[in-house]
């Protein structure tokens, strides 16, 4: 019986330092090395402040730049989920209905993608499809006093393909179009975005 403790004890040290201390150690550690970006959120940086990152959407309001998906979670990464309402809930349907006529106006006559009126599972999706960043071209163009030619340009330049050609499907990131959007063709002063805006765009982290 004695023995028997004694192996049950000794294993339990063992264990313990192995996989909660040495284990997460090595782990942490390789991956800083060999993946930085990776292992610490895939965050992007505007003049050396924390702005974002490329795995969590952020909320766009202003008609000069590309609007995210709908979230339910306020893009809140500590508050992530859907909304749970089923296709045939009056609530969810109220709320598409909102959305679409909201945006319709923005380009007449197109259909509208479904991710720019429905919110993704988990309420922080960063991407949109390039069909929903095309719908948003004419807007934006008008916004910034730009030709839609030059902005579907700049919008290719964004597409994702799908990983390793198989997995996913074809995406374009909204914060780092927005954040080239500025770089190459600013709003004039009396088109800028609002407050919290420019703080997203420009120094702070949401």
């Amino acid at each position: 019986m004695k023995q028997q403790l004694k192996i049950a004890f000794w294993m339990t040290i063992v264990t313990t330092i192995l996989f909660g201390v040495i284990y997460p150690v090595a782990v942490t550690a390789i991956a800083q090395v060999f993946f930085p970006r990776q292992a610490n959120g895939e965050l992007i940086r505007k003049n050396g402040a924390v702005i974002g990152s490329q795995l969590i959407g952020q909320e766009f309001s202003s008609p000069g730049y590309f609007y995210s998906r709908p979230s339910n979670s306020d893009y809140d990464g500590l508050n992530s989920g859907g909304s749970n309402l089923g296709p045939t809930n009056r609530r969810l349907l109220e709320r598409v209905e909102g959305d679409v006529r909201k945006i319709e106006p923005q380009n007449p006559g197109a259909p509208i993608p479904v991710d720019l009126v429905t919110a993704s599972a988990s309420g922080l999706d960063p991407d949109i499809t390039p069909a929903a960043a095309d719908f948003q071209i004419p807007r934006v163009a008008r916004q910034r006093g730009m030709s839609e030619i030059k902005l579907r340009a700049i919008v290719r330049k964004h597409i994702e393909g799908r990983k390793f050609g198989i997995l996913g499907e074809p995406r374009v990131n909204v914060l780092e179009l927005n954040l080239d959007l500025d770089a190459v063709h600013p709003m004039r002063h009396s088109d800028a975005a609002p407050a919290g805006e420019r703080a997203s765009l420009g120094g702070s982290n949401r």
